[in-house]
């Protein structure tokens, strides 16, 4: 088999000429993959949706011909077509996903014709549908071209390898090993061979050895079960220890397939009242959530991108990512295994379902491709299988789709968990809960509604609720600008003070309950959210550690470090609120480090041995002028580490620290002040009569009905966020959601409008 590269030399267009399908590009720029046609509009709202094309000139040699050729795409957001020499020869509308495609019937000797259209606007089957964070266009991961013997391991199921490895605990450092998979033969013919399956440690030795003797006609389907003993375990960040399989696929002693499987064996265990066990010791999930996209490239990383997004979650300790809300590049889930990094993996089953298609083919289409494709990832421990679905609407029809989901999950792979993260306005008796194995919930107490300190009450009331389900929180989080600071933080400030404020509660708030199994700081870094404009910066989502670019890591970044890594550190908080205008301060370090000692020029402020990761020193006086702090930090060997900043006692406050706040969009909040809610008496609905339950769709079917909605609320059906929900959400559902605060009140006022308005008037 041979493996070729095909990222150089793409012509690529937006201009949407069906005539590409075989005309070769008469205007194009030449663009190397991956590549996003969003890498610089995807913080934009008009960032450009459609269909794109690239081509690519593809010469086949007479040798080459004589064999079995396949175009392997990485991923294309989020349809795509591909076109050989004027013939569609494949598609997909798993936008994350790797697919491939078999040429042969296409292809001629010669030169050949490669043009793929790429989608990235709306289609009602395809998901995501909604949902925060930009839907980039573009072949944005890496395209090769396989040329395969007659005799080969399977490259058409939907998944990577063609081979499939499980690993069961047997017994202390026994364990059981699967080897599954398929053998391809392209010829009519029956052909033989064998199949040389070796085990190697890190060290190179073999610990494994079994062969195969196969006769294939057109397909061969093998399994094989040993026992490994003597296993160095896969212990997470503590010890990433990997085996490879080699797998050689052999005929006439010359060998016609190959592949190397990094393998760990491990054995995880969860419980609802103790948490997590890796290899029988107890773990809380310190985990961090992560998006596919980077400032300047969209969504086209590279492995340097990835590689900087893997050290900068090293450095703070994480044990455990939630690679949200879609399948990742390979590579990445490549990187977990190899730095021991537990990974919760989904798919974009998020927001809200499609309402045309009841089967709900496409994320199912999406789950078999992330299981298969990345199925022989040890870091992997669960399959998430939906993402706050009920935003909308939560219904019998919704509980479905997600049980049909699970049930695929456990029937593709059962040696694995299976996940759900819930919007917080799932009741803890919600039918939800009793799909999955583990339930997540997606909280922010303390930014969207209530306070803080109500992260802990909520986790409390749903463990007395379910008792037998575990939970954790798969997100928490702020917006967060750097540029804004505070002496007095608090909510939707977008400081980084509040930020530190309100993560140092949520950390402490899930170490506190060992029924808790850990949670995800959402986000690791800021992501793209085109439709977003917010915290002084537009089309970004601004609630990670480290800004999109990955230059400027904000003051929260380091408390985690500060509880989370086990390598010294020390760093002051506050290091761009440069400009301070109080003559008394509170300085914080934050450290992993007990005794700590702040100095202000050459004097000596205070010192403190505490095992808290924010040491505050209290009212610490600033001269006017510049003031050059240090804080120092000892080990218990006695070794030194430091930090220093430099802050400028001014007269008066620096303005540009605070937000200004302009006239925000006025979406559905409040525009109802104007209605009478006092003395409102519950009315009795009538069957046959539109309601605050009825879809606003429906409601819109209907003048009079509609009349109603827009006297409540405007043009609120304009907005973005509901207008892509319409066939899914009620006035009713809308009240569940906190950000638009409508009162109970207003749905009997409302009622009382529509429950006399026939539905069957205009028929």
């Amino acid at each position: 088999m041979k493996i070729i590269d095909l990222n150089d030399k793409w012509y690529f267009t937006k201009v949407n000429n069906p005539a590409y399908v075989l005309e070769e590009m008469s205007e194009a720029e030449i663009v190397t993959l991956p590549h996003s046609w969003n890498a610089e509009d995807g913080h934009e709202n008009s960032m450009f949706k459609g269909k794109c094309w690239y081509q690519r000139k593809l010469n086949i040699s007479e040798e080459d011909f004589k064999k079995f050729i396949f175009l392997e795409i990485g991923a294309a957001g989020n349809v795509s077509e591909i076109y050989v020499n004027g013939q569609l020869a494949g598609s997909s509308k798993c936008g994350y996903a790797m697919y491939r495609v078999s040429l042969n019937s296409f292809l001629k000797i010669g030169k050949n014709l490669i043009s793929i259209m790429v989608d990235n606007s709306r289609h009602e089957d395809v998901y995501p549908l909604m949902a925060d964070f930009t839907f980039y266009g573009g072949l944005y991961r890496e395209v090769k071209l396989i040329i395969a013997n007659a005799l080969h391991f399977d490259l058409l199921d939907n998944g990577r390898d063609g081979i499939y490895l499980t690993q069961k605990y047997i017994d202390e450092n026994i364990f059981e090993l699967n080897i599954k998979g398929t053998v391809i033969n392209e010829y009519s013919c029956v052909n033989e061979g064998k199949i040389e399956f070796n085990l190697f440690d890190r060290e190179k030795n073999i610990v494994f050895s079994k062969t195969t003797n196969i006769e294939v006609s057109r397909k061969f389907q093998f399994s094989i079960t040993d026992k490994i003993s003597d296993v160095v375990l896969w212990q997470g960040i503590e010890n990433p220890y990997l085996y490879t399989l080699k797998a050689e696929l052999i005929q006439n002693g010359v060998v016609c397939d190959l592949r190397n499987i990094e393998i760990g064996f491990r054995n995880i265990k969860i419980t609802p009242d103790k948490g997590v066990f890796l290899n029988g010791k107890p773990i809380k999930i310190n985990g961090v959530s992560r998006h596919h996209d980077f400032a300047g490239v969209g969504n086209a990383l590279r492995k340097e991108h990835m590689d900087l997004d893997m050290s900068l979650i090293k450095e703070i300790g994480a044990n455990s990512v939630r690679l949200s809300h879609y399948q990742h590049n390979d590579y990445f889930y490549s990187l977990c295994d190899r730095e021991g990094l537990l990974v919760w993996a989904e798919i974009p089953f998020i927001s809200v379902p499609t309402t045309v298609d009841e089967s709900n083919q496409n994320a199912k289409d999406q789950l078999e491709k992330l299981i298969k494709q990345a199925y022989n990832h040890s870091s992997i421990y669960c399959w998430g299988i939906q993402n706050e679905i009920t935003i909308a609407v939560e219904n019998e029809s919704i509980y479905e789709k997600v049980r049909e989901l699970e049930s695929m999950a456990k029937a593709l792979d059962p040696s694995r968990f299976t996940a759900q993260a819930n919007i917080y306005s799932v009741g803890d008796e919600s039918p939800l809960n009793l799909i999955t194995d583990l339930v997540g919930y997606n909280l922010y107490y303390g930014w969207y509604y209530k306070e803080m300190q109500d992260l802990g009450k909520r986790l409390d009331e749903f463990h007395k609720a379910r008792p037998d389900i575990p939970v954790l929180v798969s997100e928490y989080g702020v917006d967060t600008n750097p540029k804004f600071h505070s002496y007095n933080p608090t909510v939707k400030d977008y400081t980084e003070e509040y930020q530190l404020l309100f993560h140092d509660n949520a950390i402490k708030t899930i170490n506190e309950r060992p029924f808790v199994l850990g949670g995800y700081q959402w986000n690791m870094f800021d992501f793209g959210s085109n439709n977003r404009d917010e915290g002084g910066e537009k089309g970004k989502n601004l609630k990670g550690l480290v800004t999109i670019d990955r230059k400027i890591k904000k003051d929260a970044f380091y408390l985690y470090k500060a509880n989370w890594s086990k390598v010294p550190f020390i760093h002051l908080a506050g290091k761009k609120f440069v400009n301070r205008h109080e003559e008394l301060n509170d300085i914080s370090v934050l450290s992993n480090l007990e005794h700590i000692k702040l100095f202000v020029g050459d004097d000596l402020i205070g010192e403190t041995h505490s095992k808290e990761a924010i040491k505050t020193f209290k009212g610490v006086r600033l001269p006017l002028g510049e003031n050059y702090i240090k804080a120092e930090g000892y080990d218990k060997s006695g070794n030194a580490y430091q930090d220093y900043m430099v802050l400028n006692r001014v007269n008066e406050a620096d303005k540009s620290y605070t937000l200004v706040k302009g006239e925000e969009k006025r979406h559905v909040i409040n525009w109802f002040e104007k209605f009478d809610l006092t003395n409102v008496q519950e009315v009795t609905l009538k069957e046959g009569y539109y309601s605050t339950f009825d879809t606003l769709e429906d409601l819109y079917k209907n003048e009079e009905a509609k009349a109603v909605f827009i006297k409540y609320f405007g043009d609120a059906k304009e907005n973005p966020w509901l207008k892509s929900m319409m066939a899914l959400t009620s006035i009713n559902s809308m009240s569940k959601i906190s950000r638009l605060n409508i009162p109970k009140e207003l749905l009997t006022v409302i009622n009382k409008e529509l429950n006399i308005i026939p539905k069957n008037k205009y028929l």
